[in-house]
């Protein structure tokens, strides 16, 4: 089981973001924080909550996530790791990943002390190096303190550095975007998350974007920034595992790999998002209304239980999302049947304009199929929906009888012959990529 823990204060809040957080201002001591010490002794509450029905479960990975986890003390953090491991079992290889803002590590015992709480892995917003891009973003610290928190992340000893970086900003070329990418390997860092820029409704950057204060780059510039981006890391020795993630070998963060391989995860902590045993349900983004639920016990009291359609299209949107892609088998073993004859126009369009490849049983995006992800998505998500309407899944537990496995892993339910004539859907026309 993953186990996510949502810190949702931050000092000043970035005008790209939408995730919940409660920002404290600049100046404000968090540890002194009625409002931080409020959130934590609730957490505590939500964990002992939990502990009666999970207790002793094996917990692969903890995530501290936000906002900006950061500010919270680092005593603070290793009472609640020492509270989780009282409830469930954290191995040594438990991997624990603290999200952090650069400027929130200055100090000189902060990421020693960290380490020493029990965190073994930084994940740095760096987002930029680019001074007028921070500004753009509203983002709170300056670049150096980028270069010096890296620096002390390693000269404390820790083994296992991570940074996100943003491309696609308003106003940002290929070229910075580039060259961004050459200082931060030159920081040495263990991954690198590069997210494309999305502007979320009702931020200050979509607002500004639609006044036309500010204009996000040419699609074209965007494509470049991410083909060529990738290839550059990945000849750096950083492997493109996720569309948006890269790593060292050795190094894919286990958390997240968790997420996009089905596990169960834990969420604590307002607005957090928990999935057990095909069970969901979400905390309150309140911290008011969270607490209540958590005092009155009835957190996830009222879960969405998934159906079997809704669990066939989060194994493929999830699975299509790393580089090894979908297995042909899981599909089958969900639905009792063949993906390749049930996407089969769909499957040799995108095969032929070379957005996927089928190899050892498993179908998967190529770099340019990464890039154009949300179209293909929707398209799969529609023709799963269609066809499993037709002819519904079987309830769980219900055996269903399948031919033998086809070169790719995949089968074709007995009960069913393949159409003679496929469903016809969109064209899929060849993308061709752009040079620098």
């Amino acid at each position: 089981m993953l186990v996510y823990i949502h810190v949702p204060f931050c000092r000043t809040r970035c005008n790209y973001c939408a995730f919940h957080s409660v920002p404290l201002g600049r100046g404000v001591d968090a540890a002194a924080s009625p409002a931080v010490r409020d959130y934590v002794d609730t957490l505590l509450m939500e964990l002992a909550l939990h502990a009666d029905t999970l207790g002793g479960a094996n917990i692969q990975s903890v995530f501290f996530g936000g906002g900006t986890p950061s500010l919270l003390p680092p005593r603070i953090v290793g009472v609640i790791l020492e509270r989780l491991g009282r409830h469930f079992h954290l191995g040594d290889k438990t991997e624990i990943t603290l999200e952090a803002n650069p400027e929130s590590l200055r100090g000189r015992n902060v990421v020693p002390d960290l380490l020493a709480a029990g965190v073994n892995r930084l994940s740095i917003g760096i987002q930029s190096l680019d001074e007028a891009m921070l500004r753009t973003l509203g983002r709170p610290h300056k670049a150096q303190d980028s270069l010096q928190a890296v620096f002390a992340a390693r000269e404390a000893g820790c083994a296992n550095i991570s940074m996100d970086l943003m491309w696609g900003l308003p106003g940002q070329s290929v070229r910075q975007w580039l060259q961004t990418l050459k200082d931060a390997v030159r920081m040495a860092p263990d991954h690198i998350s590069a997210y494309g820029l999305t502007l979320e409704p009702g931020t200050p950057l979509e607002l500004e974007c639609e006044e036309g204060r500010l204009a996000l780059p040419p699609e074209r510039d965007q494509n470049i920034m991410f083909m060529e981006g990738a290839a550059y890391l990945e000849a750096q020795g950083y492997l493109h595992y996720e569309i948006s993630n890269f790593a060292r070998m050795g190094f894919q963060c286990r958390h997240n790999l968790g997420y996009w391989e089905g596990m169960d995860y834990l969420g604590l902590g307002p607005s957090a998002t928990s999935t057990i045993a095909g069970r969901r349900w979400t905390n309150p983004a309140s911290q008011r209304a969270w607490d209540n639920k958590v005092r009155t016990g009835a957190l996830g009291k009222a879960p969405e239980v998934l159906t079997p359609t809704v669990r066939v299209l989060e194994l493929i949107m999830l699975r299509l999302r790393t580089a090894r892609g979908l297995r042909l088998k899981a599909y089958r073993d969900l639905t009792g049947r063949d993906f390749l004859r049930d996407h089969q126009r769909l499957v040799q369009a995108l095969h032929e304009n070379g957005l996927i490849r089928i190899r050892n049983g498993y179908l998967s995006l190529t770099r340019s199929g990464m890039l154009v992800s949300n179209a293909i998505m929707a398209n799969l998500f529609e023709r799963t929906e269609a066809v499993l309407t037709r002819e519904p899944i079987a309830a769980e537990g219900t055996p269903v009888a399948v031919a033998p496995a086809t070169e790719e892993g995949a089968a074709i339910p007995l009960a069913e012959k393949p159409p003679r004539k496929p469903a016809t859907g969109p064209e899929i026309r060849p993308v061709v990529w752009p040079t620098a």
